[in-house]
């Protein structure tokens, strides 16, 4: 045994450490950032600020400096001399105003590398010539099914539309469900210049309001988009089923379809609640809902997890196109529909690749939590007399089916929020390298990408955007988290969280006593739990225009000293109608 020699046991003072050896390969790349001007009149010597806390200062020669004041710019590193506090480095380019949108969205996708450059004309060179249509060739190796009721649910603005669905009865009184993928792959030929650039860019990138394509735009959102009435080639996965959802035989083709209609998720809501219209495409959507519904209900009952994530959606000015209104995304019973048949279809052809390409398959499993990481969620629910059990994903599922508070109707998506985080990072791998195929949140045994994955990213900017334009707003919240210093808070209205920080630099702290037990807080006489309903003010701090963020400010409960007066936002929004 460990010798503590009169200190307390390892595990709670010594921590696993080390130094650093030697570095194999730098990994340095251009920075994006700003310049801190030297105060020397003259001076050429300057010090850059790279966006990301992580990098450091870089001092760099430049006579640009007060042109460069404001301005967002990129900076690569030339070296590191042993004796000298900074890295050497010289000025690249200019990206344009800092806090100017364009710029913003430019530095997002530089610092997240993520390629996003026009596609070259090399790349170009091998999009099919225009005009394009099917030939009697394609239609000797595909599947026909442009006599199907293929129809695509998506949301509302979508161009590339990458999945289509369709559900009819056979004659042996059975249903034929199919989802069917855009077969972008008919239009790249391995090794070119084409697929080397959708290699290198991976996935399509979603932005507010933008999008940065994984193929060029002709593919994306014309050829190998499933709009409706054009025929358009996929790879089609098709099931026999009976009316309980049970799978009898499953098939995959290439196929051509022809989509009858490009339908958005209320679209599709409004036709399945409509009992006045029966046609083909409304009576197949009434199908794959139906049958979604028993499916997921089949994935809960094998443990599947529903776990919640507040997802927002910004409706954007049509001329100056900076968000005007910020909300959470209502869902309907549409998008769990289509969300059931994807998931059926990937695991299927998780299924089948692997039957077939048992060392070399591509799929993504999702591992289990260890323990530790739910202590925060059963401290949650144990601070409201609720116990979550954590033996398996059924037993937290069920746990969390049955975490409800009386009067409290938020209480129980707040716990599957905090559930969300307890999770593990989902990852793809190769079958011949792993054992363990197991996806720990679908509750399925394998699983794979067959439909598209995509990126996500600059919502955050977008939220400082919506907010600089709306001064100092009032919001209801719950707490999520407790530290030692601080309550973290959860804004329903805006599926936002945000911190109120209780020791300020600028004036006297206030008494804090933090129980890591609870976990709670006191603030002087006022004791804060997780899930306790606040009133914050919300406003963008912009003091620092590299690293702007959204500050929160207690309002209520009412602490002396620590909660601040409730604004007068009328007269501030009268105002900023006046000037």
């Amino acid at each position: 045994p460990l010798k503590t020699f009169g200190v307390p046991p390892y595990s709670s003072v010594l921590k696993p450490t080390g130094r650093v050896v030697g570095i194999i390969k730098r990994n340095w790349r251009p920075y994006c950032g700003m310049l801190s001007q030297s105060m020397i009149k003259e001076a050429t010597r300057h010090l850059f600020t790279p966006a990301d806390r992580r990098i450091p200062r870089i001092r760099i020669e430049t006579r640009q400096a007060a042109n460069l004041a404001g301005q967002r710019i990129m900076v690569a590193i030339d070296g590191w001399p042993k004796n000298s506090r900074y890295p050497n480095g010289h000025f690249v380019k200019n990206l344009g105003t800092a806090g100017d949108k364009d710029t913003e969205t430019e530095v997002l996708l530089l610092e997240h590398d993520v390629p996003h450059l026009p596609f070259s004309p090399a790349v170009l060179s091998f999009l099919p010539k225009m005009p394009w249509s099917i030939t009697e060739e394609d239609l000797k190796v595909r599947a026909d099914l442009r006599h199907l009721g293929v129809c695509s649910v998506d949301p509302p603005g979508c161009t590339d539309i990458d999945d289509a669905l369709h559900c009819r009865e056979l004659e042996n009184g059975n249903l034929e469900v199919g989802v069917h993928i855009a077969d972008v792959s008919h239009f790249i030929r391995p090794g070119n210049a084409l697929d080397q650039e959708a290699a290198s860019r991976g996935t399509t990138v979603y932005l507010c309001g933008k999008r940065i394509d994984m193929v060029p735009e002709l593919l994306s959102s014309n050829l190998c988009s499933l709009r409706s009435n054009v025929e358009r080639l996929a790879f089609s996965c098709i099931w026999e089923m009976n009316h309980n959802a049970e799978i009898i035989k499953t098939h995959f083709t290439k196929s051509v379809i022809n989509s009858k209609a490009s339908l958005t998720y209320a679209e599709a809501q409004m036709r399945i609640d409509d009992t006045t219209m029966n046609d083909d495409i409304t009576k197949s959507l009434r199908g794959l809902n139906r049958l979604a519904k028993i499916l997921k209900g089949r994935r809960t009952e094998k443990g599947a997890l529903t776990l919640s994530s507040p997802e927002v959606r910004f409706h954007m000015d049509s001329e100056t196109h900076d968000p005007i209104d910020l909300q959470t995304k209502e869902l309907k019973e549409t998008n769990s529909m289509v969300e059931e048949f994807m998931l059926l279809a990937n695991i299927s052809v998780a299924q089948k690749i692997y039957d077939e390409f048992s060392e070399c398959a591509l799929l993504r499993k999702h591992p289990s939590p260890p323990p530790s990481n739910y202590d925060i969620l059963i401290k949650a629910a144990k601070s409201r007399d609720l116990n979550i059990h954590i033996d398996s994903a059924k037993a937290l599922a069920d746990s969390l089916n049955n975490a409800t508070v009386e009067n409290f109707p938020y209480f129980n998506t707040l716990l599957r929020i905090l559930a969300t985080l307890c999770m593990m990072q989902a990852v793809y791998f190769c079958s011949g390298m792993d054992s363990d195929f197991h996806h720990y949140g679908l509750a399925s045994p394998i699983y794979t990408h067959f439909t598209s994955p995509i990126r996500r990213a600059s919502v955050a900017f977008h939220t400082q955007l919506f907010f600089k334009n709306k001064g100092i707003i009032n919001e209801e919240g719950f707490i999520l988290f407790v530290r030692k210093n601080a309550i973290i808070i959860l804004i329903p209205k805006f599926g936002m969280e945000g911190a109120v920080f209780f020791d300020n630099k600028d004036k006297p702290s206030p008494h804090l006593i933090f129980d890591s037990e609870g976990p709670t807080l006191k603030v002087e006489e006022h004791t804060f739990r997780m899930f306790d309903k606040v009133k914050v003010t919300i406003s963008l701090d912009a003091s620092n225009i590299q690293h702007q963020r959204i500050r929160m400010a207690l309002i209520e409960p009412v602490i002396p000293g620590v909660s601040v007066p409730v604004p007068d936002t009328k007269n501030q929004l009268i105002k900023a109608d006046i000037t």
